[in-house]
Parts: C-alpha cells; structure tokens; sequence
C-alpha cells in the first residue's frame, strides 16, 4: 500500500477528545507536545499542515467539575467556552517552542455555508499557511446550535480538508483503525489496512457509537472520508498514542486504515454545494427525473418534481431526494419555494403563463448540481 501521507503536500490532521485530554482526565501536555513536534517535523519536510482539534467541552467539564458530559446547551456552552482557553494555550505553548506560531479559528457550518463567508475562511486559512502558521481549528461550541453544528470534529475534518483542498485528513483517534466487526466483542475480527473510501461496507463494518466524552464513532470517521474524498483527499485513521505516529506515516509506513479517495475532484464552486450539510429546503423527485440526474448528467425541470418542503429564496442550495427519501444531489435553485411549488410537476413552457415570467427553464442547471 502506497502510502498517502508520505506524497501529501497539505495534511489536515485531526485529534479526537479522548486523546487530547487523556480520556477525560485533563488535558494531556505530554501527548500534544508530541504531537506538535511531529507537525513540526512534517513542515520540515515541506507539508502544510492544518490541525482539527477536539477537547474545548471535555476540558471544560473538568475544569467546571462535571462528572459527566451536560445535556443542556448552555453548559455545553459553558464548558466549551472555559476549555477552549486551556486548549488554545496549550497548543500555543507547545508549538512556540520550535518557534512555529498557531492560530485559532472557530467555525460554525454557517460559515461554510455562505458562500461568502466559505470564501473568506479558505482564503485565510491558505493565507496563515503561506505565512507559515499552524491553523488551529474547533467548531464554536460556545455559540453553536443543531441547526448549525457539524456534529462532530470527523466531518468538520472532512470539510476542512476540502475546502481547501487538501491531499489527505490524517484522523487520530483511541482505536488503531477500523476492524470487520467489533473486535471487543468479535475474537474473529480482521483488521482492515486499506480500502475505498466511500465503500458502502465499510459502514456495516464500523458501527455506531464512540467514546463518552466525543460525538464521533468509528462511522462518523467512515463517512469523513468519504466526504474527504470528493475533493480527492485520501484518509488514514489511526491510534493516536502510536509512538511517532505522524513522522512514521510521512515516512511511508502503512500505520492505521488508509481509505484511498477514487473520485475525481469537484470543482471548488460543486464542492461547496456537496458540502452543505444542512440546506434551505428540499425537493422530491420522481424516478424519471432521478434517472436523468444520476445516469445522464441533465439538468433537473420543474416537471420531475413531485413535493417541495422548506422556505427557500433563490440562490438557494437545497437537496434533491428520491421518493425514499435518499439524498440524491443537491444544487443552487432558480425559483423560490413558493414558485417551485407552483411550477412543479408543469413542463417548462408553462412556467410564465403560471408565473408571469421565466426565470430559467430549469429549476437547478446541471452547472449547478452536484451528485452526492
């Protein structure tokens, strides 16, 4: 197996709360000052690097003093906001002293979300790397809401390594990969060095959930990859306690379970659209309309549309599903939903005597769709 990090010129390298804070006892110095050494290492060797931190809520809780993880959204709050400043300074800390500085920025999936401010965030992340800073990078727990959060720190890795387009996402984590079956209840269970991302196995074979103090499990970090993977990035979970686990990587060893990115790359504006995980509304399809997407590459018409549901302007990304409700593509709308619900299931030369006008013939242009 080739290795990917080895050939990897930018790296997104993600580290999960259980290992940050050494599972939930407070932080772990020792643990990402050798993590910050190896990233050092890596820019030795000409790699950028952008690091996915969790650990802002389970430092939080023990310096707050709870025992377990809260489940109202103001202590999470509370928490994240209090341990964001432990772990902030620590990676500071640890990096100055190879004299590399760091940066800390907070997203929100708001903020990739607007086209604007997606590329904002992008261009200052390639600005801090050409300036040789180390990007420190957490979703804003302090201000987040379901409407607006990732989930988890694997998808925001994913997204980050998109946007700006990197080579591979580097996911360490407490396990040293990912297993046929679970092998703390399977004697039987092979371990998997290497496979597709994307591969829809690989979700059967990951299971569900993770530790107490994170919201990742082994899937979440499957389906990192695959997302990682529309862009061209490869991926590589790994334990992250792997002595020298970065720097052995780099060198071409074949550590953890690389899943290796088939996909042709998506343009910058396509991949945007793909990244959206929650959208101003959605629309079903009709099988017809499902086939022309999927196998013929056309653009999608109002007449293919059986049931619009949300509010949503034009300009929108909203999701295009199947009468199952499987996600099919998602794309930028030319009508509103209001209009769409009037133009549905009608053929285009109706739309302006239903109208009074014509925006376009098509709901979303296929220059303007992207498959999922």
């Amino acid at each position: 197996m080739d290795s990917a990090i080895q050939s990897a010129k930018r790296i997104i390298i993600k580290v999960g709360s259980s290992l940050v804070t050494n599972d939930g006892k407070g932080l772990d110095t020792a643990a990402i000052q050798k993590w910050a050494e190896q990233i050092v290492r890596l820019r030795a060797l000409g790699k950028e690097v952008v690091l996915v931190s969790s650990g802002a809520i389970a430092e939080g809780m023990q310096r707050l003093g709870f025992d377990k993880r809260p489940t109202g959204i103001h202590e999470l709050q509370a928490c994240a906001a209090v341990g964001q400043m432990g772990l902030a300074q620590i990676y500071e800390t640890s990096f100055r002293q190879h004299q590399v500085q760091t940066a800390q920025i907070l997203l929100t999936h708001a903020d990739l979300a607007d086209r604007e401010r997606y590329l904002n965030a992008r261009s200052t992340l390639f600005t801090l790397l050409r300036l040789g800073v180390v990007p420190i990078i957490n979703e804003n727990d302090t201000v987040v809401t379901d409407e607006i959060k990732f989930g988890d720190n694997d998808t925001l890795g994913a997204l980050v390594a998109n946007l700006i387009e990197a080579d591979a996402l580097v996911i360490l984590t407490d396990q040293r990969g990912l297993f046929s079956t679970d092998p703390r209840k399977d004697p039987h269970a092979t371990f998997i060095h290497d496979a597709q991302a994307g591969d829809v196995a690989l979700e059967a074979m990951a299971g569900g959930a993770g530790s107490v103090l994170g919201r990742g499990g082994m899937l979440t970090k499957i389906l990192a990859a695959k997302r990682a993977a529309l862009s061209g990035a490869h991926t590589v979970i790994a334990w992250g306690r792997e002595e020298q686990v970065l720097t052995r990587l780099a060198a071409g060893e074949a550590i953890g379970t690389q899943l290796t990115a088939q996909t042709a790359q998506l343009t910058a504006r396509k991949q945007w659209m793909a990244d959206h995980l929650h959208t101003a509304g959605k629309i079903v399809l009709d099988q017809g309309a499902v086939l022309k997407l999927t196998t013929e590459g056309k653009s999608l018409l109002p007449i293919g549309v059986i049931e619009v549901s949300g509010s949503f302007g034009r300009g929108d990304v909203i999701t295009c599903v199947d009468q199952s409700g499987r996600a099919i593509a998602r794309g930028i709308t030319n009508y509103t939903s209001s209009e769409a619900r009037r133009i549905m299931r009608k053929p285009s030369i109706d739309i302006l005597s239903i109208l009074g006008f014509v925006e376009e013939p098509e709901l979303i242009h296929r220059d303007n769709l992207v498959l999922l």
